[in-house]
């Protein structure tokens, strides 16, 4: 994991959770990244909000973890389908069959409680589908396998990397969503999203337009609030909070919404413990203020990458070991999910 458009355009991509009429909004504006300066911490809304923000943790998909079930998410997201390379055929990890019988007996066991479970496309490594698909009617079809293996009405497209800046494939997976809604009329859609603390950056932006062009339904934007970069070495549950506010300012922009409305589109994903990027270590601190934070604000969800991460190294662990299989960090297990859970 790790354009300007009319108001008549800015109506076609609408959020499942918003109330509010659609108005003319000027495009989104170009971000770039200057050199950090310490966030300011972000002011308080001005009126409370009673919404529930949702805990929903990233998941393998194929392997169980003795804390999934921490916290008692309410949703999970089952990381990643993707191809298994040039074909046009969705693959758990690039190399489970999406059908696979030990899947679908994981998939019960975590929806047990009453869990929803959502089915993340893409990630950080490997062929995202849209990038292996000749058309969109194949690239829909391969999505919706995916989503009925898994029983799922909920689609996460977690796109970075390569498939961020490829216009061609973000233009094909826009037409294919579009087609995979009309079949699907309640299918849930969110994007995950690369963001830094000055916002998202062009790329996010333009496949939000993408997918707005194309009439597709956002439900939510997910924030990847993590790997900065190296010039970012202070506090990252600040740098989380100041990433969510220049984002939700863009968000407004690009779906003419109303303040509260656009923190309702919204949700946030952070790194637990050590993470990918030297010097950024996300602490028990850091997610109780994320938490606190997204409930102040109404967000709809936050998550972590990963629930398979939560619990401390054994003493010996390399930092290889602390990216895959623990935090990196003193806690007990399942703690990073209680304080996100709240």
């Amino acid at each position: 994991m790790r354009a300007h458009r009319n108001a008549a355009a800015g109506c076609a991509l609408l959020f499942a959770l918003t109330t509010a009429g659609c108005t003319g909004q000027d495009g989104p504006t170009d971000t770039t990244d200057a050199a950090p300066t310490a966030p300011s911490t972000p002011s308080a809304p001005s009126a409370p909000t009673t919404a529930t923000t949702a805990y929903a943790p990233y998941v393998s998909a194929t392997t169980a973890s003795d804390t999934d079930t921490a916290g008692s998410p309410t949703a999970y997201n089952l990381a990643f389908v993707i191809s298994s390379g040039d074909d046009c055929v969705p693959r758990w990890n690039g190399v489970q069959d999406i059908d696979d019988a030990s899947v679908a007996s994981r998939v019960e066991k975590l929806s047990g409680s009453g869990a929803t479970v959502r089915v993340s496309f893409g990630g950080a490594s490997g062929t995202e589908l849209a990038a292996a698909c000749d058309s969109a009617s194949a690239l829909a079809a391969a999505y919706g396998a995916a989503l009925d293996a898994a029983g799922s009405t909920r689609a996460d497209f977690d796109i970075e990397g390569d498939a961020l800046t490829d216009a061609g494939s973000v233009a094909l997976r826009s037409e294919a969503i579009a087609l995979l809604q009309k079949e699907r009329s309640g299918l849930e859609v969110s994007f995950t999203l690369p963001v830094m603390p000055s916002g998202l950056d062009t790329d996010g932006l333009a496949l939000l337009a993408s997918a707005n062009d194309h009439g597709v339904r956002v439900s939510t934007v997910n924030l990847m609030t993590m790997n900065y970069g190296e010039s970012y070495t202070d506090d990252m549950g600040d740098y989380a909070l100041a990433s969510a506010q220049a984002a939700h300012t863009q968000l407004r922009k690009v779906f003419g919404t109303s303040d509260a409305d656009a923190w309702r589109g919204m949700a946030l994903t952070s790194m637990l413990g050590v993470n990918d990027v030297a010097g950024e270590t996300f602490t028990l601190a850091d997610a109780a203020e994320v938490r606190a934070f997204a409930e102040e604000k109404g967000i709809a969800w936050v998550s972590m990458w990963a629930a398979f991460r939560d619990e401390p190294c054994a003493d010996d662990a390399s930092a290889a070991e602390a990216l895959t299989d623990c935090s990196g960090v003193e806690q007990e297990s399942g703690a990073f999910a209680e304080a996100f859970a709240g």
